[in-house]
């Protein structure tokens, strides 16, 4: 035998294919030609490849009919906004009889749009129409099934309460509930079947009709945020006077009916309900919107050939992360237990409660950036591409989290200057210090982790997947062939073993041991040091684990950090340190607009970090 030549273990079929394709010679890789100015292949001929005048035109209506759909949306978003302020303020000639008609006039516009679709497209059913895989996930919906339950029992209270005071209480206020309870109910089966429709027809109505649905649901939002904060600005000074900042003297209105409810213990109870369930409303309402938003950006869309791989829920192997997190979720609960029943009772219970709170979070917040480091570390270590392909729900995810995240660093450094600019600072207020710097450095930390996470290809595709790199030459002339991916069903050897008994030709012309082995032996080095000297305990099924454990513990601790906010644990509100260096109305404005964006954010980190969860 020769020397420098080996004997070539023989690759199953597939792969001696596309070994064959690649390594056929001159005839299977012409030579790289330039192109000469003014031949065929060049840039300035007339033959060089061109949009045709056909796409180019039709693509002008289609982006006319997204602009105009948009602001259509926008002038009824702020319609709809202006109409929520007047009501708040008791602007003259404005009752919230008026908002209610306004907001019952969109949802019965919307209904008449989404049964039109359902039985259009329940008539083309038999058409096979494109469809986003990576929009709607199943758990998604299954979550905002759970919120719209919930939405449905809060209107079925609303429709008691109406009951209760319908001596004093137009019919709107009965008409309202029952609307929105046949909203959500349509609402739901409607992003259940098509949630992950590609509209192709129809387009610029459908256009006007999906973005007519996101803001209505954003409107909706917007007036459940608001009942609530009425609600919790209430309770706020009635705590504000027990911590001994009386002199901050504002008259509150909660409109209340002018009438006495029968009986009254019903009232009452069904009142106090209603505001436990907003929360959940809140949620629901906001997720509809982000789903149809992606809905309204796949309008006219072309899909890309290649689906994505489905992700699935794997539990084995997260026990760790499990125990914590529901640990934390347990102490969450607790805590919030014994905040509300402490704070507002006297001054020492409330500071306590205020301590007690601080301290908790501190920890919490602590732990949510350790592991949150450690994720990015791995990640840092695996260099890995990202996937950059266009993908708006991806996008929007990522979007949300740092728009979103905004919320709670405006009200943290509110409160970090607060404690620097007061002259007076009680004890209990430096320990909002710690807790304001945690909370923009955890978000800031767990915002990258999220972003990269969500980028990266799944694990189970980078195991299936075997890239080939051959560098071969033809007619004397060298070129770098394009990554040639290879199923593992198909290729029965590694590449780093097959490029090891790859021969090299008398001639010397082929030299594939040049490009394949030196990636071979670097991949064959994993087994000890692992890629850019990786632990052995961050290697292969450890790494996938130590990720999941992550994953599975910020989830948790998103969703315990969600509950102390939506159910009116709400130090910033309590602390009362801002609202004497910003003034009571500044402040309060500031975190009522703010505070509704945190609470979201929370949910909607819990839900990404359950997607990244299932596609490590």
């Amino acid at each position: 035998m020769p020397e420098g030549q080996r004997v070539l273990v023989s690759p199953p079929a597939a792969a001696r294919g596309a070994l064959g394709r690649v390594l056929s010679g001159p005839s299977a890789c012409p030579s790289p030609r330039l192109p000469v100015p003014g031949s065929p292949g060049s840039a300035g001929s007339p033959a060089s490849p061109a949009p045709p005048r056909g796409a180019i035109r039709s693509s002008v209506p289609q982006k006319l009919a997204e602009a105009l759909s948009s602001q259509y949306g926008l002038i009824v978003f702020v319609a709809g906004l202006l109409l929520l302020l007047a009501w708040a303020v008791h602007a003259s000639g404005v009752g919230k009889s008026d908002l209610l008609c306004f907001l019952t006039a969109l949802m019965l516009l919307q209904l008449v749009w989404m049964l039109w679709y359902v039985g259009r497209s329940s008539a083309h059913r038999r058409l096979i129409s494109p469809k986003d895989t990576h929009a709607g996930a199943r758990w998604l919906r299954g979550s905002i099934t759970l919120f719209a339950a919930i939405t449905i029992i809060l209107g079925c209270l609303k429709v008691g309460y109406f009951i209760g005071f319908s001596e004093c209480l137009s019919a709107t206020e009965g008409v309202f509930p029952v609307t929105h309870a046949a909203h959500t109910l349509l609402q739901v089966y409607f992003l259940w079947g098509h949630a992950k429709d590609v509209i192709q027809s129809f387009k610029t109505l459908e256009r006007f009709g999906v973005i007519h649905s996101v803001f209505t649901n954003l409107l909706l939002w917007t007036n459940g945020v608001l009942n609530e904060s009425k609600h919790q600005l209430n309770e706020h000074k009635e705590r504000l006077i027990t911590l001994g900042f009386g002199n901050i003297t504002i008259v509150l209105d909660d409109h209340t009916p002018p009438c006495n409810c029968s009986p009254p213990t019903f009232c009452s109870a069904i009142s106090q309900g209603i505001y436990y369930l907003y929360p959940f409303n809140i949620e629901y309402q906001i997720l509809a919107s982000t789903m149809l938003y992606v809905l309204w950006k796949n309008v006219g869309r072309k899909v890309d050939s290649q689906q994505h791989q489905n992700v699935e829920f794997k539990f084995p192997g997260v026990m760790a992360g499990s125990v914590l997190g529901l640990t934390v979720l347990a102490a969450t609960i607790g805590v919030v237990v014994v905040y509300l029943v402490q704070i507002g009772h006297s001054k020492t219970k409330s500071e306590s409660a205020l301590i007690m709170f601080y301290l908790y979070a501190i920890a919490l917040l602590m732990l949510m950036g350790a592991a949150g480091l450690l994720g990015i570390r791995i990640y840092r270590i695996d260099e890995k591409s990202l996937d950059e392909s266009r993908n708006p729900a991806r996008k929007l995810d990522a979007d949300l989290l740092v728009s979103t995240a905004s919320g709670s660093w405006l009200i943290s450094w509110g409160s970090i200057l607060a404690i620097f600019c007061a002259e007076a600072r009680p004890l209990y207020t430096w320990f909002n210090l710690p807790y304001s710097i945690l909370v923009i450095a955890e978000k800031y930390i767990q915002n990258l982790f999220i972003i990269e996470s969500i980028h990266r290809e799944p694990e189970k595709l980078s195991e299936d997947i075997r890239t080939l790199r051959v560098v071969t030459v033809c007619n004397d002339d060298t070129i770098s062939l394009a990554s040639s991916r290879l199923k593992s069903e198909a290729l029965a050897m590694d590449v780093a073993s097959l490029g090891r008994e790859m021969p090299h030709t008398a001639n010397g012309n082929t030299h594939p041991r040049d490009g394949l082995g030196r990636e071979a032996e670097e991949r064959s080095q994993e087994g000890t040091l692992g890629p850019a000297g990786q632990p052995r305990f961050l290697q292969g099924d450890a790494k996938r684990r130590v990720l999941r454990n992550i994953a599975a513990f910020l989830f948790l601790c998103n969703i315990s950090l969600w509950i102390p906010p939506a159910f009116g644990c709400r130090p910033e509100y309590d602390n009362g340190l801002e609202e004497i260096v910003f003034g009571f109305e500044p402040w309060i404005i500031v975190v009522n607009l703010a505070m509704p964006f945190s609470i979201f954010y929370r949910m909607h980190a819990a839900a990404s970090l359950f997607e990244v969860y299932c596609k490590i």
